[in-house]
């Protein structure tokens, strides 16, 4: 039987996972940074995963309607932008407008993934761009 390239390595490893957010590091066991690089670069063209982020890749699946990847999240975007802060160890707070909308007191549904930081410094201090599409995650100081 022929050895797996590791383009096809890292498409099982995603396949298999439970995740919807990987770390370009989460496969460096696989091999070098460069290598890495180039496969998961490689599976962006060919649709299978997509790129949300500096070292942040999303699973994607094909839309039935226009045949263009998609975000294979049951949430969307909110619920890639949620697990990216959680991958990248950033604490965040809901915020306000995510608290009304989810107890019933407003009915507005919030358009844009939002978070709150918390007061560490490392989650105050955080700046990476999380975006796909025209979607973006927003820090709000409430």
């Amino acid at each position: 039987m022929a050895k797996l390239s590791l383009k096809d390595n890292i498409e099982k490893k995603i396949n298999r996972s439970n995740r919807n957010v990987f770390l370009r590091s989460d496969f460096k066991k696989l091999a070098g940074y460069d290598q890495v690089g180039r496969a998961l670069r490689e599976l962006v063209k060919e649709g299978k995963i997509i790129k949300v982020g500096y070292g942040l890749y999303a699973k994607a699946r094909t839309n039935k309607i226009t045949g263009k990847p998609m975000l294979a999240a049951e949430n969307g975007f909110v619920q890639v932008a949620d697990e990216s802060l959680k991958r990248l160890k950033i604490k965040s707070q809901k915020t306000l407008a995510e608290k009304e909308y989810q107890t019933g007191i407003s009915t507005q549904i919030p358009i844009n993934a939002t978070y709150k930081p918390s007061r560490d410094k490392k989650s105050y201090r955080f700046s990476r761009k999380i975006s796909y599409r025209n979607l973006k995650l927003l820090k709000v100081s409430e």
